[in-house]
């Protein structure tokens, strides 16, 4: 049954509408088209991240390495394909492979030797690092050699041009009409509440308003950028896996409570593993996103990052215990954190204290989920 919105729900919405409104008085280019199109490729590689971190934080996990291994896997697809000359798929693949794998034996190491996650994926942030300058040998090295385009690089340069934006967004946003009306038929029988059509009515309402603004937003530019559509294929894959599969109950479960979850049969070891096995595609497809939107790897590549993917998810309403997040919350959250920096660096704020701002927000955002939770 649709969720009726909360005080947190409201809260996240008119910070949101504040911090918007802050920027875009006392900084014009804030509202620029060309701004406007880069914040969305940057909201949206941070969101992605976002989604992975949600798919272990649900079941009370963390994960401090996605930052560091971001740039490892893109560091190695950006190596294959520029230094060993192989075609840029080949080089992709090899990083999504790497992730997948790296990211499934963090999960063995923490449900089956019952490592604590922050031991385990503060090792990894470390070791991650250094091998991702190890395969850089601490020098920059770009996305393409030559002057050439590749796959690699038609990630953050290729933009969907807007009348097939439009089409996209008509098509979504008829699915949506579809889903909820055979889902609101479905529940009619059950005797389901009276406002609940309402509810439903109004959250694809919003949705579409959404969508169509985001189409309007970066039609002024070039389209929408493909960063963009990736992210957008991300968030509905954990969204279908967390509220609409098996998986996603296992999860909420787990979070919920472990010990109910086992009596009740949930396969615990397997859930986990699957998720951080998850998390680590998504780890890999973040950094090509990143990679491609610099143009290069560089040392210093996705640092900080685990910072953000963890504060969109907790001031999107995730709770850092487990058994509680959406899709939405995150996505939110991520737009708050990608605004704050997108505004400040329009002011030219200097980077420490970007790093202040951040970390109190992260810290706020932990503040007010406790006293919630206490309440």
């Amino acid at each position: 049954m649709p969720r009726p919105p909360s005080i947190r729900d409201s809260s996240i919405a008119l910070a949101l509408l504040g911090i918007c409104v802050f920027f875009s008085l006392v900084e014009p280019k804030f509202l620029d088209p060309r701004n406007l199109s880069l914040l969305m490729t940057e909201l949206s590689i941070s969101a992605t991240l976002a989604m992975g971190m949600l798919l272990v934080i649900l079941p009370g996990h963390i994960d401090l390495s996605v930052g560091s291994g971001l740039a490892l896997l893109s560091g190695i697809a950006t190596v294959l394909t520029t230094k060993a000359g192989l075609p840029s798929w080949v080089g992709l693949a090899a990083g999504l492979v790497a992730g997948l794998l790296l990211w499934w034996a963090k999960g063995v190491l923490i449900v089956r030797e019952r490592i604590p996650a922050f031991i385990v994926t503060l090792a990894g942030l470390l070791v991650f690092r250094g091998l991702f300058w190890l395969v850089i040998q601490n020098q920059t090295v770009p996305v393409v050699a030559g002057g050439r385009t590749n796959l690699y690089s038609l990630i953050s340069t290729y933009y969907l041009p807007s009348a097939l934006g439009w089409g996209l967004a008509t098509l979504i946003i008829l699915v949506m009409i579809l889903i909820a009306w055979k889902s609101h038929r479905h529940r009619q029988p059950q005797d389901a509440p009276a406002d609940e059509g309402e509810t439903t009515f109004l959250r694809v309402f919003v949705i579409a308003q959404a969508v169509l603004l985001f189409v309007l937003i970066t039609g002024q530019f070039r389209g929408i950028p493909l960063p963009a559509l990736i992210f957008g294929f991300v968030a509905i894959a954990v969204h279908l896996l967390t509220r609409h599969m098996p998986f996603g109950r296992y999860l909420y479960a787990i979070g919920g409570n472990v010990e109910a979850a086992l009596v009740s049969g949930v396969p615990v070891q397997r859930t986990v593993i699957t998720a951080y096995a998850l998390l680590g595609a998504i780890v890999a497809i973040t950094g090509f996103m990143l990679t491609s939107y610099t143009g290069n790897s560089t040392t210093d590549l996705g640092e900080w990052m685990e910072l953000d993917a963890v504060a969109a998810c907790v001031i999107g309403g995730v709770s850092l215990r487990g058994g509680r997040g959406t899709v939405a919350g995150v996505l939110a959250g991520a737009l708050i954190m990608t605004i704050l920096l997108n505004g400040m660096t329009l002011m030219s704020i200097t980077p420490e204290h970007k790093l202040m701002v951040r970390g109190a927000v992260l810290l706020a955002a932990v503040w007010l989920d406790v006293r919630l939770g206490r309440g």
